[in-house]
């Protein structure tokens, strides 16, 4: 057996799965960030795209250590992540979100946390790329705030699948609950509630990029509140759905206020906040309007249109 049978038949240690429905700037981006890393550790990198997606030609001759996925019939970012899972051979599953950039040992930094303790997954912060406008401003203090650095390191409840990485094994047990929703709002309840460990680990970095242009970011902010409502109200009982409905015009600046509570007490770039702080605001009530259709209504196909 030659050395490239020996390389092509290794099965790697590590796997890093990226689901790409946006493709150019941000799948670019991605996989430049993976290139060194993934190379140094044998590691394998599946990007799972939708069968017509037109730039899946240009990937494959610009990348060729990349694996590139088929995703069938699944369009929703979280069963296509389930799919990159299935055809994945590491031992550690790796997710980073296409609009991020990986930092300096992030695969080394997660499995190391793995290795050393008993928890099932790790994750760490998402920092920003310095946004010139002011919409990535409002994206990132939006859907990252959970996700703002610093880390405090050890177990927690709270992990942003834009970046983490999971024993093999705990996905294999939970396979169904992969294409059912984004994975922190089924699969970690669930894990934590059989006991398992979440860790947080400040120093397993990557930076969220842009650019969004802000009605593109409305209308997408808009289709996954639907969804992730439309998710949760089958696990809520009818008098917390009413209640959220009923409370649904106060929401907003309930959530202004948490991310403002966040921002401050970790000095998060206080300026860049209160820039945005406008239009973070417009952003906060489309995401309300779709959590109360979701209730109401249901998901609808919404999430299938989420990239």
């Amino acid at each position: 057996m030659s050395d490239t049978d020996i390389q092509t038949t290794a099965v790697p240690e590590i796997s890093v799965v990226v689901a790409s429905k946006v493709g150019a700037p941000f799948i670019d981006m991605c996989l430049d960030s993976l290139k060194d890393e993934s190379e140094a550790l044998g590691a394998e990198v599946l990007v799972v795209l939708a069968d017509e997606a037109d730039y899946k030609d240009r990937l494959a001759a610009k990348y060729p250590w990349v694996t590139i996925v088929p995703s069938g019939d699944q369009t929703k970012v979280p069963a296509m992540r389930g799919v990159g899972f299935d055809a994945a051979r590491g031992e550690f599953i790796a997710v980073i979100e296409e609009h991020c950039a990986a930092g300096k040992d992030w695969l080394a930094t997660g499995m190391a946390e793995l290795k050393n303790s008993d928890a099932v997954s790790v994750g760490g912060p998402l920092y920003d790329a310095d946004y010139d406008n002011t919409p990535d401003w409002v994206v990132y203090f939006l859907e990252y705030n959970g996700a703002i650095p610093p880390f405090q390191n050890g177990p927690t409840d709270n992990l942003n699948d834009a970046n983490i990485m999971y024993r093999r094994s705990i996905l294999e047990k939970h396979r169904p609950l992969l294409d059912d929703g984004y994975w922190p709002m089924n699969l970690h309840p669930t894990v934590l509630a059989e006991g398992h460990k979440l860790l947080a680990k400040n120093e397993m970095v990557v930076e969220h990029r842009g650019p969004f242009p802000f009605g593109y970011y409305l209308g997408q902010r808009f289709l996954f509140s639907k969804a992730f409502a439309g998710v949760r109200a089958k696990s809520q009982s009818l008098p917390h759905r009413l209640f959220y409905i009923l409370a649904a015009p106060i929401v907003p600046f309930l959530l202004l206020a948490r991310i403002a509570m966040t921002v401050f007490k970790k000095k998060c770039r206080i300026g860049k906040f209160i820039q945005a702080l406008p239009r973070l605001i417009v952003a906060l009530f489309v995401m309300v309007a779709g959590e109360w259709l979701g209730y109401v209504f249901g998901p609808g196909d919404a999430l299938s249109k989420v990239e």
